[in-house]
């Protein structure tokens, strides 16, 4: 019901406006099967979500409007998301020497985490600045394999401690979308705003990741827009020959997500992750070694 009442509104707004592309903000933006619908079935060429469309967005809208107010420039569009704090590797190894934990620092974050999710690890990922928003877009993710369905049970069960049919998403580089999905990277799926139907000979290999009717809340991955994770997938494509990753957000039940260095390294004592690389610095555990 609710994506035929966004359907009828979105097709009348087109009737009437004759306007070629459509934006939504609002928590039922983020709905990505409506979204999905209103790309392929509203008649406007281009639909863009606000990543941050819930509640939290109006901080966002807020300070753009001040901004105009004041008589700035209208910004350019907005292409990431990383517009939180940033983790600050001193503090993860002063943290984590004085509470015991593996540490040390990394020269290649990408082979790093590559080498880890081939030997089946989940990773936490915090580098850079938090993202602005509810979806872990590369920034502060939880990443393994998409292939074996039963590490999406232990990451819903065990991590995650939530309902098994939640799916989380498949982060892909973008140039090679079509390859597997049935879909072209648009201003939709950068933000994991929106679903795709898994290409059909693509399916056993994306089982992590894939919902019961064959799509997924894909992500779609840029060296411009998510620099680490576009990395880490082209790493992970040459030792596997996949450039595609499980990415779920790196929090648990009822968690805000991961923002500083003193929450990864809470999250990593918290939460039976195999390895967490927070800025530069990889804490491990006996079973990743």
């Amino acid at each position: 019901m609710t994506e035929e009442a966004l359907l009828a509104m979105a097709r009348e707004l087109r009737r009437r406006t004759n306007a070629d592309a459509l934006c939504l903000a609002g928590g039922v933006a983020l709905n990505a099967r409506a979204n999905r619908r209103l790309a392929v079935e509203s008649g406007f060429s281009r639909v863009y979500v606000q990543p941050a469309a819930s509640d939290a967005g109006g901080a966002l809208g807020a300070a753009l409007l001040g901004s105009l107010a004041e008589g700035d420039r209208r910004p350019p569009p907005m292409t990431r998301t990383d517009l939180g704090v940033e983790v600050d590797a001193d503090t993860v190894i002063e943290l984590a020497r004085r509470l015991g934990i593996r540490c040390r620092r990394v020269d290649d974050v990408a082979a790093t985490v590559a080498e880890l999710v081939t030997r089946d690890c989940v990773v936490g990922l915090a580098r850079g600045r938090s993202e602005w928003g509810p979806r872990a877009l590369g920034f502060r993710s939880l990443l393994a394999l998409p292939r074996d369905a039963e590490m999406r049970e232990r990451i819903n069960r065990v991590v995650k401690r939530r309902e098994p049919f939640r799916s989380p998403a498949p982060a892909v580089l973008a140039p090679v979308t079509e390859r597997w999905f049935e879909a072209v990277s648009d201003d939709l799926t950068p933000f994991m705003t929106t679903v795709a139907p898994i290409r059909g000979e693509r399916a056993d290999e994306l089982a992590a990741v894939r919902h019961v009717d064959g799509t997924a809340r894909l992500q779609t991955v840029a060296d411009d827009s998510s620099p680490t994770l576009a990395a880490i997938l082209r790493e992970t494509e040459r030792r596997t020959g996949v450039p595609v990753l499980l990415n779920t957000s790196l929090n648990g039940p009822g968690e805000p997500m991961v923002a500083t260095a003193e929450d990864a390294v809470v999250f990593f004592l918290g939460h039976p992750v195999d390895a967490m690389i927070a800025g530069d610095v990889l804490l491990e555990r006996e079973a990743s070694q």
